[in-house]
């Protein structure tokens, strides 16, 4: 029982140590360091709009989509998770079905659907679409509106954010920013 005890107490002392290294004092730098470095985005990059009476109101995160299913707004990547790959059978499926879906919701539109109107993302909250699947929706919000075409693609170009350090990545649309300038709401910064 005594050599037990004795084994036991360095691996309590390493296990609390660790603890100690890992959980507390890394966790505090990485938060000190990102709050310092990129405080937007560490405290989740949340769309904040002042109000004329001067109060503040939180309406999402920039980095986490929302879902949209109103005609009337600019509708993003599958709320689903996917890890399926492009020759599966019940990749497939789920394709047609978003297909059929939008042929549906949107029967005058005929032109073809872009591929991430159709395909989830590996997170499921994919925040953006590519400047071609927005435009793909412009005349449908229009109609719905009662705008022109042109005024919601300025809204879409305006919510355009081309390739990081120009040539790294592909342009892509926040959807919720252009659902939220769609709405009047004048967004801060």
């Amino acid at each position: 029982m005594k050599t037990f005890l004795r084994q036991l107490r360095p691996a309590l002392l390493i296990l609390l140590a660790m603890i100690l290294l890992c959980g507390v004092i890394y966790t505090g730098v990485m938060t000190g360091v990102a709050q310092l470095v990129f405080p937007n985005q560490a405290n989740g990059s949340v769309i904040t709009v002042t109000l004329a009476d001067g109060t503040k109101k939180e309406y999402g995160s920039a980095l986490i989509a929302q879902e949209f299913i109103d005609p009337k707004y600019l509708i993003g990547r599958p709320m689903a998770v996917s890890n399926l790959g492009p020759n599966s059978a019940e990749q497939a499926k789920l394709v047609q079905q978003r297909i059929d879906w939008w042929r549906s919701f949107d029967p005058a539109n005929t032109a073809d659907i872009p591929a991430e109107l159709v395909t989830a993302s590996g997170s499921g909250v994919d925040p953006n679409i590519s400047p071609a699947a927005a435009s793909f929706q412009a005349a449908r919000i229009a109609n719905a509106r009662g705008m022109t075409v042109e005024a919601v693609q300025a809204i879409i170009d305006r919510y355009t954010t081309g390739r990081f350090l120009g040539f790294i990545g592909e342009p892509v649309v926040n959807v919720l920013k252009v659902n939220l300038a769609l709405d009047g709401v004048i967004l801060d910064g």
